[in-house]
């Protein structure tokens, strides 16, 4: 494949942690990669460097506050004329933290939401012709507690749950020319807040596979569905068996 011809994937909150992983793998595949960030300049300097020693000209970096509706808009832009054209969208990028209801405030609900369902819809909405000329995919990452509340965290389950429709509304809105899934990811890697060991063993226990699972599961399950041209309209889980919920003895 001509490298001036070779797909394009925009991977929002790119530059570490989950979305370095799905970076990585589309590069390996054979994609242009736009890995975009808001604080993690540096990281994502690395990345598309180190990606650009593998390829030339094969990675770049676009700032982004998403929140911010302005840079929201120039992010799209901006994508669209990195490489000339786009096949993939990734909405990746995500706020993740407790919000307890007696303190749960209006910044909090704007935060959780503005990440996981405002800037995954408008991207899209902004993307949707170059992806459908290039008849792209989009795929986002969802979460298994769109559908199985999480303790304390009201508000990003709520903001999931929104993802997790608004990947099969878009599904059905943008065909036949745009796929559109999702992945829910387990218990992957564990989230910056630390965890104490009881906490860790407490998770364990709800995952049938007995481990958490690694990176590389949810960036080769991104490639198997940018990969799978007859698959729309789904949510994959990958958390080694936790959404079957906790195991009934006889």
């Amino acid at each position: 494949m001509p490298h001036s011809d070779s797909p394009v994937a925009l991977v929002t909150g790119s530059a570490k942690r989950l979305g370095k992983h799905i970076v990585c793998q589309l590069h390996q595949a054979g994609y242009r990669v736009i890995i975009h960030y808001n604080q993690s300049a540096s990281d994502a300097s690395n990345l598309a460097a180190s990606l650009n020693r593998q390829r030339p000209n094969s990675a770049s970096t676009l700032h982004a506050d998403l929140l911010d509706n302005d840079q929201l808009t120039q992010l799209a832009s901006d994508a669209l004329h990195c490489f000339n054209r786009l096949d993939v969208l990734v909405n990746n990028a995500s706020s993740f933290y407790p919000t307890p209801l007696s303190g749960a405030t209006l910044d909090h609900w704007d935060d959780l939401f503005g990440s996981n369902v405002k800037a995954p819809y408008f991207l899209a909405q902004a993307l949707a012709p170059s992806l459908s000329a290039n008849k792209g995919c989009i795929i986002n990452m969802v979460d298994i507690h769109a559908s199985q509340p999480l303790q304390d965290h009201s508000i990003y389950c709520m903001a999931k749950a929104a993802l997790l429709m608004m990947t099969k509304s878009l599904a059905r809105e943008l065909a036949p020319t745009i796929r559109v899934n999702g992945i829910a990811p387990g218990a992957i890697l564990w989230p910056s807040q630390a965890l104490d060991e009881a906490d860790k063993a407490a998770i364990l226990q709800q995952i049938p596979l007995q481990r958490i699972g690694s990176p590389d599961d949810i960036a080769s399950t991104v490639l198997f569905l940018v990969q799978s041209p007859y698959i729309s309209g789904q949510i994959i889980a990958v958390d080694g068996g936790r959404s079957l919920g906790t195991a009934q003895k006889a």
